[in-house]
C-alpha cells in the first residue's frame, strides 16, 4: 500500500441510502484522539477514557463546533478489535448528508479516507484473521441465499483454517525433523526415516482431497446453478424470466424472434440460486442474427445443469416444441412448463406444470419442482465448502505436492527429494492462509471489498 499501513483511517460502513442508523468507523493509532475531537459525551469522560464496547450518547460536532447529530459512539482498543488496532464507531442517524459531514469532520481531525477493504486488510495484517477468513467477509456480504451465508459465516469463524492448519503442522513437523537431524548430527535426535511418516502423508492427502472435492459444488452454491430457459419463439420465455425476477428485465413483444441473444440474471428459486439464461426461440430461420441467437440458445442448453422447457399451452405442439423437449431432456435436470395457463389449453402432458408467466399462476409449483430436483442428497459440510477459485487452486496444488512426495517415497528416492515436495505443499498451504502470500494476490482480494469494510 502506498500509504503508511498504520495511520488512522475512517469510512462510512453502511450504505449510501436513507436509513434509521448509519455507521462511521475509525481505526488506527490516533483513532481515540480523533474521536475525542469530533464527539463529546453528554455526560462524563471523553471516549478515550471510556471502557471498551460501551455505547455512549453524545454530540457529533463539525470542525467549527456546530452540532451535526446527537448520536452514539463506542470504542474498542487493540489488539482486541476487528482490525487489531484502536477503533471507534459513530452510530448516527442514517442520513447520507449527516454521515458525509461526520466523515469530513473526522478528516479534519486527523483521519484519512479508508480504501476499499482496508479495515479487513488491517485485520489480516495484524493477525486477527487469515486470508480465508478475510475472503469469507466479502462472501458473507455478497451472500444471496441462507446456505451461502451460513457457509461464509463458518469460514469467518475459521472452519477452513482449522483443517488446513492441522495438515500444515503435520507437514512442517516432517521438515523440522529432517533438518534437525541434518543440522545437528551430534545431538540425541531420533533418526529420520521416511517410512515413519507414511501415515502422515496419507492423512494429509485424504484431508486435502476431501476439501478440494467440495469446490465444484461450492462454486455452484455461490455463483448459481446454470439454468437455460428454452422454447420456440413466443412461447413466453422472456415473460417467464420477468415473472421469476419480479421485474421487466427482458423485452417482451408479440413479434417472433425478439430475443436474439442470451440474457443472464440471478434469482433464488426453490431455495437455490439460479443463473437464469433467457435464450432466443428455437426455430429454423434465414436471418443470420437470429440464427446466431438460436445457436447460442442450443449451446446454453448443452452447458446448463437445469433447463426450463417453456411450451405454449394455448397452441398445438409443433416440431419446434419437440426439439425443445429433446434438448431439455438431454440436460442433467429439466422441468417442462405448459405456459399461458390463463388461456384455453390445446394439449396435455403428464409431467408438464401449468404456469402463466403473465399472471404468475403456477410459479409456486415451479419453485417446488426446482427445489425437489436440486436438493442435495448429501448436504455440503458447512464452512468446509470451498467456493473460491484461489483457495481451490492452493488446496489442489498442496494435494499434488503431497501425492508427489508419497510417490517419491515409494519409489525409494532420497529424503531430500521427498522433502522438496513436502515443502511445496507447505508453500501452497501458506498461500491459502496468507502465511506466504504475494502482495499482488492480497491486492486482488481486498479490491473486491467495499469502502468501510
Amino acid at each position: 500500500m502506498p500509504d503508511a499501513p498504520f495511520d488512522t483511517i475512517a469510512a462510512i460502513s453502511t450504505g449510501q441510502v436513507l436509513s434509521a442508523i448509519g455507521i462511521v468507523r475509525v481505526s488506527g493509532p490516533e483513532a481515540l484522539a480523533v474521536t475525542d475531537r469530533v464527539f463529546t459525551p453528554l455526560r462524563g469522560l471523553p471516549m478515550s477514557q471510556r471502557p471498551d464496547r460501551r455505547l455512549i450518547l453524545g454530540k457529533l460536532k463539525a470542525p467549527d463546533g456546530a452540532v451535526l447529530d446527537i448520536c452514539l459512539a463506542t470504542v474498542s482498543r487493540g489488539p482486541d478489535s476487528y482490525t487489531g488496532e484502536d477503533t471507534a464507531e459513530l452510530q448516527c442517524h442514517g442520513s447520507p448528508v449527516v454521515l458525509r459531514q461526520a466523515l469530513e469532520s473526522l478528516f479534519a481531525a486527523g483521519a484519512r479516507q479508508a480504501k476499499a477493504g482496508e479495515f479487513t486488510r488491517r485485520a489480516f495484517l495484524n493477525g486477527r484473521m487469515d486470508l480465508t477468513q478475510a475472503e469469507a467477509v466479502i462472501d458473507l456480504i455478497d451472500a444471496q441465499t441462507p446456505q451461502i451465508a451460513e457457509n461464509a459465516a463458518a469460514q469467518l469463524d475459521g472452519a477452513i483454517r482449522k483443517h488446513t492448519d492441522a495438515v500444515y503442522d503435520d507437514l512442517a513437523a516432517i521438515c523440522s525433523h529432517y533438518h534437525a537431524v541434518i543440522d545437528y548430527p551430534d545431538e540425541d535426535i531420533e533418526p529420520f526415516t521416511l517410512t515413519q511418516y507414511t501415515q502422515t502423508l496419507d492423512g494429509a492427502a485424504e484431508k486435502l482431497a476431501c476439501l478440494a472435492a467440495t469446490f465444484r459444488r461450492g462454486e455452484v452454491l455461490k455463483n448459481g446453478v446454470p439454468c437455460a430457459i428454452l422454447g420456440r419463439p413466443n412461447a413466453g420465455k422472456s415473460s417467464l424470466l420477468n415473472a421469476i425476477l419480479g421485474y421487466d428485465r427482458a423485452i417482451v413483444t408479440d413479434i417472433p424472434g425478439t430475443t436474439r441473444d442470451t440474457i443472464e440474471e440471478k434469482a433464488v428459486l426453490g431455495g437455490t440460486l439460479l443463473r437464469l439464461l433467457d435464450t432466443a426461440g428455437l426455430r429454423d430461420t434465414a436471418d443470420p442474427v437470429e440464427r446466431e441467437g438460436v445457436a447460442r440458445a442450443k449451446s446454453a442448453a448443452e452447458n446448463a445443469q437445469l433447463v426450463l422447457a417453456v411450451l405454449d399451452g394455448s397452441q398445438p405442439l409443433t416440431a419446434e416444441d419437440e426439439a425443445v423437449l429433446n434438448a431439455a431432456k438431454a440436460a442433467p435436470y429439466h422441468v417442462i412448463l405448459q405456459n399461458k395457463s390463463d388461456l384455453p389449453a390445446r394439449w396435455s402432458m403428464p409431467d408438464a406444470i401449468p404456469v402463466s408467466a403473465r399472471t404468475g399462476a403456477g410459479l409456486d409449483a415451479l419453485e417446488a419442482a426446482v427445489s425437489a430436483l436440486l436438493k442435495d442428497a448429501e448436504p455440503l459440510p458447512v464452512g468446509e465448502t470451498l467456493t473460491n477459485p484461489r483457495q481451490a487452486d492452493a488446496v489442489g496444488r498442496a494435494l499434488d505436492y503431497v501425492r508427489a512426495a508419497k510417490e517419491a517415497m515409494e519409489a525409494g528416492f532420497a529424503p531430500d527429494a521427498v522433502l522438496t515436495e513436502v515443502e511445496g505443499a507447505l508453500s501452497a498451504l501458506g498461500e491459502l492462509s496468507g502465511r506466504t502470500v504475494r502482495e499482488d494476490v492480497t491486492n486482488g482480494i481486498f479490491a473486491r471489498f467495499c469502502v468501510g469494510k
